[in-house]
């Protein structure tokens, strides 16, 4: 390698909703803080990046879809290196590091970056830093904070190396994952609480805090810790360095919604009774003027403001009240080498980028809350930030804050003296994100239109935060008005690669959606529905329905809808069972309380569809638990009809996974 390379690196993103390219670009900001220049690239722009010739280290962020699938905007790549006729040395020039982002609530976790990672190394990539799995059921940050801090000593080993050797085919993959751990134990720096707390070295103390602050009872809460916390010295992350200059002018321009159709809501009606558990609600949009396509199995992204409350009580706790009609400019810092976040756009109002463009209602980052308290006054208040964002308050940070969906504006209030420019908000606030939502209809049978029901989300009031609903959901029912929504929504269609009816009518089909999860298949029956009235003579597979809900008579959701289609023969067999139901009066002895408990009273059928008859099998609802159960199910049904151990029961459902004949649209 020759010596003159340059402290310059590639980062790569794949990103299905946001997630890795906002880690991406914190990456790409961080770097010129250790010295490094980044180029960033989504891996859908092949024509920006060319991995054939590329002798920079290279860094890929990498989410999961689906059922384990790269995302959209790495299918193409994936595509690409997974072709059977090249080399095996084919990157035997590329040194790189990967980052997978996945949930363990799902299947197949972080299997987009897994299968990335794993063709690279087939084809003689070699890793210059341990590859990271990050789980966003327990929190990204908890393996993505780490994995950054320990890159930046990676690559500078990387960089010493390229520049000292001469071998093209230096091997850089004996950094193992005990060398991760140890790079991702943090450089973390003590601190003094003091006039002069920025400085390095030093060790914070209780011995700052005034003794007449602390609370005679010991328990411990966001504004609050108790011993030993409050008693120790803390390894407090380096401040972030800041890298935005915003300016507040006068004129504004228009600013749009880049992607996203304007469409009116035309029905909405509340699925549940008064006194049902969870309010679910359908809701039909407008999209005959748009021209908008979709399939069943489809979702919409629905683009959803901020609060407009919460803006306001923001502008107003930033002493920006009067100035929220001001147009933003944002530069770069002089000397900085990041970026400018691209979803912040220039001359937009401050109002405008505070409610459609910024997440406010996200959980701080450690780097956030660290970068907060340099910006409060009161001693008692800043040690306890510093505490939140230390080693050794990660247990307090994990139950206060993230556990909690604490957000900015919660620790405004629980900290007053915490004054922070509007440049750090817009340097750590991430990207606003849209909400999705699977199609709950056919355009077969409703033309023009397309139809979605959720439950509102519900966040009961606690010690961190008042009570509130969810952002997309809790918006939506406040506009409802008896059977109408008085409200124009920005929709996009995000098509679904897999998750669709057979192309083969005659295939038969299980479906199982409890709750919501009933959603997609209402619009497979709508569309199954109208193509059998439209080919007589043709032949359809068997259809199963497996819905299950709390109570028969508050939230049967489509009750009427899924008997008509058992009635005319759409639906072959629809299986329900209530959970909080009282038995019957004849008692019923072992009622199913759950789906996967009548997937097992009906072993033998969904075997001899999946096994014999080649059929689907789609799941769609809650990751946590029930998707969980019916894969449990699932492998004991096969197991048992094949008289396998579980081992090659697995095998077998990562047989019909790989057959796009075991489906699923989960949430967490």
């Amino acid at each position: 390698m020759p010596c003159e390379v340059a402290a310059r690196f590639l980062i790569l993103y794949g990103s299905q909703r946001g997630q890795a390219q906002s880690i991406a670009e914190e990456i790409c900001q961080q770097a010129a803080e250790h010295g490094f220049t980044a180029d960033i690239n989504c891996l859908s722009n092949q024509h920006k990046y060319n991995l054939d010739s590329e002798i920079r280290p290279v860094v890929f962020v990498i989410s999961t879809t689906g059922d384990g699938d790269p995302p959209d905007t790495a299918q193409k790549f994936v595509r690409k290196i997974k072709n059977k006729s090249l080399p095996h040395n084919h990157f035997s020039h590329l040194h790189y590091a990967l980052l997978a982002l996945g949930d363990t609530n799902y299947a197949n976790f972080c299997n987009g970056g897994k299968t990335i990672d794993s063709r690279l190394q087939q084809l003689g990539a070699k890793h210059f830093y341990a590859t990271g799995h990050a789980d966003d059921g327990t929190g990204l940050e908890v393996v993505v904070d780490p994995w950054i801090e320990g890159l930046w000593d990676a690559l500078k080993k990387t960089f010493s190396s390229m520049a000292t050797s001469d071998q093209q085919d230096t091997d850089l993959s004996d950094c193992t994952q005990d060398d991760f751990h140890k790079n991702a134990s943090v450089d973390l720096h003590l601190l003094k609480l003091s006039e002069t707390d920025s400085q390095k070295g030093k060790a914070i103390t209780s011995d700052s805090i005034d003794v007449e602050t602390l609370s005679t009872v010991l328990v411990a809460s966001l504004k609050q810790s108790v011993p030993l916390l409050s008693e120790s010295a803390l390894n407090v992350p380096a401040l972030p360095a800041s890298y935005l200059e915003v300016r507040l002018e006068q004129e504004t321009v228009p600013s749009d919604k880049d992607g996203y159709h304007e469409v009116s809501i035309s029905k909405a009606v509340q699925l549940t009774q008064d006194d049902a558990v969870k309010t679910a609600i359908s809701l039909e949009l407008d999209i005959s003027e748009q021209n908008l396509a979709y399939q069943p199995g489809d979702a919409f992204d629905i683009l959803c403001p901020n609060r407009a409350s919460e803006v306001e009580e923001l502008l107003l706790r930033l002493d920006l009240q009067t100035q929220k009609n001001c147009a933003v400019q944002v530069n770069l810092l002089k000397n900085s080498t990041a970026k400018i976040p691209l979803h912040i756009p220039q001359n937009g109002s401050l109002q405008f980028i505070l409610t459609w463009c910024l997440e406010i209602r996200s959980a701080p980052k450690k780097a956030f809350v660290r970068a907060l308290a340099d910006f409060t006054q009161n001693s008692s208040e800043k040690r306890r930030l510093l505490e939140l964002c230390s080693k050794e308050g990660s247990a307090d940070y994990n139950s206060f804050v993230r556990d909690a969906n604490v957000c900015l504006l919660d620790l405004l209030r629980a900290f007053p003296s915490c004054l922070p420019p509007l440049s750090l908000l817009f340097e750590h606030l991430p990207k606003l994100q849209p909400r999705a939502y699977s199609a709950a209809s056919s355009s077969l049978q409703h033309p023009g239109k397309v139809h979605f029901v959720f439950n509102v989300v519900e966040f009961p009031a606690r010690p961190e935060h008042p009570a509130r609903t969810g952002l997309c959901t809790g918006w939506l029912a406040d506009h409802l008005n008896g059977s109408k929504c008085h409200l124009q929504v920005h929709v996009r269609p995000r098509p679904s690669g897999t998750f669709h009816l057979p192309a083969d009518p005659s295939v038969p089909v299980v479906m199982v959606g409890p709750g919501t999860g009933v959603a997609p298949f209402i619009g497979f029956l709508q569309q199954r529905e109208k193509e059998r009235e439209a080919n007589q003579e043709a032949t359809f597979g068997e259809t199963w329905l497996f819905f299950g809900c709390r109570h028969k008579d508050k939230d049967f959701l489509f009750r009427e809808e899924l008997e008509r289609f058992a009635h005319n023969g759409t639906l072959s067999h629809l299986i329900v069972c209530f959970s909080r139901d009282e038995p019957d009066a004849a008692g019923t002895v072992n009622r199913p309380t759950y789906v996967q408990h009548n997937l097992s009273l009906h072993a033998k059928n969904v075997a001899s569809i999946l096994l014999k008859d080649k059929g689907s099998l789609y799941v769609c609802g809650d990751a946590k638990n029930m998707a969980k159960d019916v894969n449990d199910t699932l492998l004991e049904i096969i197991g048992n009809e094949l008289q396998i151990d579980k081992l090659d029961a697995m095998k077998t459902v990562a047989g019909l996974r790989e057959e796009k004949r075991y489906l699923q649209d989960i949430w967490s």
